[in-house]
């Protein structure tokens, strides 16, 4: 029995194919036919695998279009994260009722990424990413104009629904044409891109609004964003191995409960809320906390706080290397102690110790979210769409909970209610990982010659 299927510590030297789990191919769980979901075509037995790898033909390109896809969906998604302060301001609300145009956002593509994931499995992952990009930018180009809190809240529930196309089938797309070796490195390079897209937003939107308002902020982003969806377009290869599957509501209900009966899928799904719960909470109250007294710092520095964003970019990056070096669970308590380390650090009153506590929590949050990312990729080999929007959809929904829980407490306790959030939510990470870390040692053990 494979590492994957065992909740074992897993490194990235798999072969072409990777073992079934248990829960997904055993009698007591629905067992999708080939015919009804969507996986990689196999190299053939003893030829060469026709996967794309890194110095490869169009790994370059995908490589560059998926970065733009993932700069496109987090800039879009979090585009107005950084400026709460004004539109709490120009709209006269709260930080707990602006925190709702991140979660609504955020919440749509939670709900929505599943259904999407279906239309990939039937219609194409690069068919179904284009469409959702061009849904979400032009709806991105509507927001400037929204003329109250509701209709805001209402573009961005809008504008995540559509984006919710992009995530689980980039994530898919690359399980299907990439080489396992190299799928770490892949899907790190696509939350790279999400980082990117998250710190330029931020980063232009904070300067961009102290001079001219959120609206044209906003405004800024979306025309970015449509440049990256062109580019992405233009640049991402043609899938070789995607093979059309149904979309039959039976048939995705059956692909939907064989994921979620396998314990290592559920234990990644939970992982991913808990860190973005983290990452949520943090960076929807960060800017409130800046602004005020005693630090009382202007919209552009506060946006260029985002910068820490780099740091993510980093870390995705190497999330491969950091797995070779640790297995995938020693990768995870390194993320989740790096991430607590941080919110420990933030609650120093000097300005210095806070920004290093934030590269702290952007660094632990990227690396465990690429590790536990490709983790799911890896460990499903039916309906790799599905696999990944259950992912999705449980990271987002820790979003949405984070940026409105994290925000809560903030008007409750103060920066210390939004930190005793986040290391709530690492301790589930460790938790949850110690649990695995005993399955596969009593999995070992039964395994084991007498």
């Amino acid at each position: 029995m494979s590492s994957v299927s065992t909740g074992a510590s897993t490194r990235v030297d798999a072969g072409p194919s990777v073992t079934s789990s248990p829960s997904l191919s055993s009698s007591s769980s629905p067992s999708p036919s080939p015919s009804a979901t969507s996986s990689a075509a196999p190299a053939s037995p003893g030829g060469p695998d026709s996967r794309m790898a890194p110095g490869g033909p169009g790994y370059r390109r995908m490589s560059l279009a998926l970065f733009l896809a993932g700069v496109a969906t987090f800039a879009l998604l979090y585009s107005t994260q950084a400026l709460l302060p004004l539109i709490s301001g120009d709209l006269g609300v709260t930080a707990g009722d602006a925190s709702w145009t991140v979660a609504a956002a955020t919440g749509g593509l939670a709900l929505f990424v599943l259904p999407m994931s279906a239309l990939s499995e039937r219609y194409g992952r690069r068919t179904v990413m284009t469409a959702s990009l061009a849904v979400a930018v032009t709806v991105g180009l509507l927001v400037p104009f929204a003329p109250s809190l509701g209709a805001l809240v209402a573009l961005r529930a809008l504008q995540g629904a559509a984006l919710a196309g992009v995530p689980a089938s980039a994530t898919a797309y690359l399980a299907e044409e990439v080489r396992p070796k190299a799928l770490v490195t892949a899907i790190g390079l696509f939350v790279a891109g999400n980082s990117v897209g998250g710190m330029s937003g931020r980063v232009v939107t904070g300067w961009v609004a102290q001079e001219w308002g959120w609206r044209v902020a906003v405004g800024l982003i979306g025309v970015l964003a449509v440049a990256c969806a062109v580019a992405f377009r233009l640049l991402l290869p043609a899938p070789r191995h995607f093979r059309p599957g149904s979309l039959r509501p039976r048939v995705l209900a059956g692909t939907v409960r064989g994921h979620l009966a396998d314990p290592l899928l559920r234990r990644l799904y939970a992982i991913g809320a808990l860190f973005m719960t983290v990452f949520g909470g943090v960076y929807t109250v960060i800017g409130y906390r800046l602004s005020e007294a005693p630090f009382s710092l202007p919209q552009g520095v506060v946006g260029s706080i985002f910068l820490v964003y780099l740091v993510g970019t980093v870390s995705a990056s190497a999330a491969g290397r950091l797995v070779d070096r640790l297995g995938r669970r020693g990768a995870l308590y390194a993320a989740g102690g790096t991430t607590a380390a941080g919110l420990l650090l933030s609650l120093a009153g000097s300005l210095s110790l806070i920004l290093l506590g934030l590269v702290l929590i952007t660094g632990g949050f990227f690396a465990g979210h690429a590790v536990a990312s490709s983790a799911v990729g890896r460990t499903a080999t039916e309906g790799r769409a599905q696999a990944s929007a259950l992912y999705q959809s449980a990271y987002y929904v820790g979003s949405s909970v984070g940026s409105t829980v994290g925000a809560l407490a903030f008007h409750s306790e103060g920066w210390a209610g939004t930190v005793g959030v986040g290391l709530v939510a690492v301790a589930g990470v460790v938790t949850i990982t110690a649990l695995g870390t005993r399955a596969a040692r009593v999995e070992r053990r039964r395994l084991a010659p007498a």
